[in-house]
């Protein structure tokens, strides 16, 4: 699974990436992770509001921090 976390490399857009890998690690998910800041491959993806998380190349939330239990909802149904 490739996971992207987009934002400006904020606060929240670090702990967001910190806690999709911990959740995907508990999960035993196999991922590669990387952080995108560059606002050129974020709007790429026509996301305006970040953090935003792509799963596989599709956009799957944008402009919020989901919760622990709504990420591993969001990681099981792309698994």
């Amino acid at each position: 699974m490739n996971i992207e976390i987009l934002g400006s490399g904020c606060k929240k857009c670090t702990n967001l990436a910190e806690e999709v890998s911990q959740v995907a690690q508990q999960m035993d998910i196999e991922f590669n992770l990387d952080k995108v800041t560059d606002m050129a491959k974020i709007l790429e993806y026509g996301v305006m509001s970040t953090p935003a998380i792509v799963i596989n190349g599709a956009v799957i939330t944008a402009g919020s921090v989901p919760s622990t239990k709504e990420i591993e909802s969001l990681l099981q149904a792309h698994c």
